[in-house]
């Protein structure tokens, strides 16, 4: 398995973190509060916030539009 042993991240910590990072957005937790130290994981912590926050925005436009469809 690749392992950088100096920055202490592997492929299966940045999934963890990026899942994290999911969840946490999932749940309401700002940004901000990141547990993660070193940027290549908490890059992957962010990215799985940025998407879990997209698809919740996408989702909530979905179903808005549908509410609208059905009385028009």
């Amino acid at each position: 398995m690749a392992r950088d042993i100096k920055l202490g991240w592997d492929v299966e910590s940045l999934n963890k973190a990026y899942r994290q990072g999911s969840m946490a957005a999932e749940m309401g937790m700002p940004r901000e509060r990141c547990p993660y130290r070193g940027e290549v994981v908490i890059a992957a912590w962010e990215a799985g916030w940025e998407d879990a926050t997209e698809a919740a925005a996408e989702a909530a436009a979905a179903r808005q539009d549908d509410f609208f469809s059905r009385i028009a």
